[in-house]
């Protein structure tokens, strides 16, 4: 197992299909990067939601998600299940949000995801952030399309419980699934720790990525 590590993110940016994929995706990295780097810049656009109660979860939960940073939140209306057929607007959402930032680091989804609308917007957020590190997070979910994870982001238990907590705490429209639950997002953190060697973990997928490890001449 060979590591980086990284303490120069100020600036991330964070997409979503729906309201509650971030938190779910990535909540444990986002606890970390807020508490361990300060002032740090969160910009996150979700598709759908827009006007309703999905968007006042939303907006409840990222702050605590990401404590003391600085965040800048857009939630759409797109239709739930319909971003397909949506190409051309999200598209056009993807370029805006674009305009807005200048990030570190983009996670979004990654596009072996089963969920149409998650896999739409896995495939286009490249087309619009082609110079920067993009990880797709996963979604636990009924579908068989748990990935083959390329990249692990180690937390502690401590975290790891906390974001479970969290997740109870701000999406009450989502407790009636049979998937929500303390040991399914337990299970598979602790699965990805035991993949990288630590208590708990969120896994990514990583597409392409370029590694320095020195200046090169006339950058």
């Amino acid at each position: 197992m060979i590591g980086l590590n990284t303490a120069s993110v100020t600036e991330i940016a964070a997409v979503a299909a729906h309201c509650d994929d971030i938190a779910i995706g990535m909540g444990g990295t986002l606890l970390t990067l807020a508490r361990t780097h300060p002032g740090l810049r969160v910009h996150a656009l979700v598709l759908s939601g827009g006007g309703t109660p999905r968007e006042a979860e939303e907006r409840s939960a990222l702050p605590t998600f990401c404590p003391g940073a600085e965040i800048a939140l857009t939630v759409l209306d797109f239709p739930d299940g319909r971003a397909p057929a949506h190409w051309d607007r999200v598209k056009a959402e993807l370029n805006a949000f674009r305009q807005t930032c200048d990030p570190d680091v983009v996670f979004g989804p990654q596009r072996h995801d089963a969920h149409q609308d998650h896999r739409t917007l896995a495939e286009l957020l490249p087309t619009e952030f082609r110079d920067h590190l993009t990880l797709g997070y996963e979604i636990l979910k009924w579908e068989t399309d748990t990935p083959r994870p390329t990249l692990f982001h180690p937390v502690d238990r401590e975290i790891a419980e906390e974001k479970v907590r969290l997740l109870h705490e701000h999406y009450p429209s989502q407790a009636g699934r049979d998937w929500f639950d303390d040991a399914a997002f337990l299970g598979l953190s602790r699965l990805r720790g035991v993949q990288c060697r630590s208590s708990h973990a969120e896994a990514f997928v990583v597409e392409k990525a370029i590694i320095g490890f020195a200046e090169r001449a006339g950058v």
